[in-house]
C-alpha cells in the first residue's frame, strides 16, 4: 500500500498542513488507485495552504485542481496550476457557479468551516457535479456532535444525521412504504458510503436497478423480483 499521504508531513514546506494525523492512513488506502492519475480535484478549505502541494504531489500532472476559500487572503496561497476560488461554502449561488465553472469533478474534499450548513449545503450543490465512480469526501464530521457547530448527540440538523439518511436513500429501491419511505432519486446515484473516524466517503456510482443472480452450471439467470415482491418474509 502506498505510503504517499503518512509520509507527506516529513516532506512538507513551510506551508502548514493541518489534518487529523489517521485521515493519512485511510487516504492511502482509500486512494491508491488515484495516485498519478488526472483528474478533475476540488477542495474546500485552504487555510494555510500546506494541503496544496499535498494534492498536486499526489495527483496526476495534468490534473485540475480548484480549492474553495472564504477568506480573501487565501488567493495569495495558489500554486502554478492550480486554481483558487473565494466565496462561501453555504452560499448555493457560490457552489453552482463553481460547479458550473470547473466541474463536473472527480474527487471532492469538503474540509471547510465544518458547521453543519455548510457541510449539507455544499453536499446538495456539488454532488450533481461529481462524476460517476468519483469520490465526495467529508473531513472532520465530529463537529457534528458539537452544539457550537450546529451539531449536537443525535442532532437531526448535523451532517452525521444527514449521511445517516443518505444510507437510507440508497437502499429505498427495496422500499415496501410507497408513501412513508419511496424511492429516492439517490438510489441511481450512491454506490457507497463509509464512515470512518471523522470521516465520511460518499462514492458516486450511477446505476440501474439491482439484479439478482441464480447460477448452475455455467447458466446465469437474472432477475429483479426482489424489487417488485411484497410482504417478503425471507428469500432465503
Amino acid at each position: 500500500m502506498t505510503r504517499y499521504f503518512r509520509d507527506f508531513p516529513a516532506r512538507s514546506g513551510d506551508r502548514m498542513l493541518l489534518k487529523m494525523e489517521h485521515y493519512l492512513e485511510i487516504y492511502d488506502e482509500i486512494l491508491a488507485g488515484w495516485q498519478g492519475r488526472d483528474v478533475s480535484f476540488l477542495e474546500i478549505g485552504i487555510y494555510k495552504g500546506g494541503s496544496l502541494p499535498m494534492w498536486q504531489g499526489f495527483l496526476g500532472p495534468a490534473s485540475r485542481l480548484v480549492f474553495l476559500d472564504i477568506d480573501p487572503a487565501c488567493r495569495d496561497l495558489a500554486l502554478p496550476g492550480t486554481l483558487v476560488e473565494i466565496g462561501d461554502q453555504a452560499d448555493p449561488a457560490f457552489l453552482d457557479r463553481v460547479g458550473r465553472d470547473h466541474g463536473p469533478f472527480d474527487l471532492i474534499v469538503d474540509d471547510g468551516g465544518h458547521k453543519m450548513h455548510q457541510q449539507i449545503t455544499s453536499f446538495r450543490h456539488l454532488w450533481p457535479r461529481l462524476r460517476d465512480r468519483g469520490l465526495y469526501i467529508v473531513e472532520d464530521v465530529h463537529t457534528s456532535y458539537w452544539p457550537g457547530f450546529g451539531g449536537g448527540f443525535r442532532e437531526p440538523a448535523s451532517f452525521i444525521e444527514f449521511a445517516k439518511d443518505l444510507i437510507d436513500r440508497m437502499h429505498s429501491w427495496y422500499t415496501e412504504d410507497d408513501a412513508g419511505f419511496p424511492l429516492h432519486p439517490l438510489a441511481r446515484e450512491i454506490g457507497g458510503i463509509r464512515f470512518h473516524d471523522s470521516l465520511v466517503v460518499i462514492e458516486k456510482r450511477l446505476k440501474e436497478p439491482p439484479v439478482s443472480i441464480a447460477a448452475r452450471n455455467g447458466q446465469v439467470t437474472r432477475s429483479r423480483r426482489i424489487l417488485e415482491v411484497r410482504g417478503r418474509r425471507s428469500i432465503f
